[in-house]
């Protein structure tokens, strides 16, 4: 108990009871400033009618999809060729290094890397006799844009957290496998993905819970734009909470989320059997 109180301590003042308070104030007409007055469930009946808070979930589903199944084949492929080829302490820091940038300024970076203008990847498209990309300025390209940036800078943690699941694979396992014949790829499918099941489970919770998250990118990037195409869930809560000062539905929107997380995690974990292991 004493070794777990400073934890609990940290869980029950910046998780537990902000939790409690926004649930209360999802329940109220409360602004930024002032408590607000008891309104029920009118602020769960406006965001089932709010077209913005749809598209928001749409446009965060998307940028979900991209960002998660990319960065997954990436990192496990990483990790493969990590644990196959190289055990290196030194490649590891060079993987793991991007996610040790902070957020903005990686979103900085990339903004001016992909500036339409002067951009260095446009330099270098329309040196090649192609059109310029307006990567954030286009509704087809901003959402997969933001996603493969983040791609870059957590795939080396995600593939981090698979290869310390790959080392619990005995080797023993591989050699016998090399010994009746196996190719790599068999051996991928028939020792490696069964027994990384769990593993998976996990990192796929952790990585789907924080693609949902996604914030930071957007603000300094596109700002939800153009026309609503990256105004990503985080982000129109942010919107509601600090420019139009609407605490009262911003937390009504954050209890949604989550629950729909809580949700789709324990599908996650249920789904992909996060506590069997095919290993016996």
């Amino acid at each position: 108990m004493l070794f777990i109180a400073p934890a609990t301590l940290g869980f029950v003042v910046f998780f537990l009871v902000p939790t409690v308070r926004g649930t209360w104030f999802s329940l109220t007409d409360a602004k930024l400033v002032g408590g607000g007055e008891f309104v029920g469930v009118e602020n769960y009946r406006r965001m089932f009618a709010d077209e913005l808070f749809w598209n928001s979930l749409v446009v965060t589903a998307q940028y979900v999809l991209v960002n998660i199944s990319v960065q997954t084949v990436l990192a496990v492929l990483i990790a493969v060729l990590m644990h196959r080829l190289t055990r290196s302490v030194l490649i590891r820091g060079i993987i793991l290094l991007p996610y040790l940038v902070a957020n903005v300024v990686v979103a900085l970076v990339w903004f001016w890397m992909f500036d339409y203008s002067t951009g260095i990847v446009n330099v270098v498209i329309d040196g090649l006799g192609l059109d310029r990309v307006a990567f954030f300025g286009n509704e087809a390209t901003a959402i997969p844009t933001i996603a493969l940036i983040n791609v870059w800078r957590f795939v080396g943690y995600t593939a981090l957290l698979v290869f310390a699941g790959l080392q619990t694979i005995p080797r023993q396992l591989y050699e016998a496998a090399a010994l009746d014949g196996a190719s790599e790829p068999r051996m991928f499918r028939s020792i490696t993905l069964p027994l990384l099941r769990p593993v998976l489970a996990l990192v796929l919770v952790i990585t789907v819970v924080g693609s949902f998250q996604i914030f930071d990118t957007v603000a300094v990037t596109t700002q939800g734009g153009p026309v609503n195409a990256t105004r990503v869930i985080y982000y129109y809560i942010y919107q509601q909470a600090f420019e139009r000062f609407d605490l009262g539905y911003a937390s009504a929107l954050s209890v949604f989320l989550l629950l729909a997380l809580a949700l789709i995690a324990y599908a996650q974990l249920k789904l992909l059997r996060s506590n069997q292991s095919d290993l016996r």
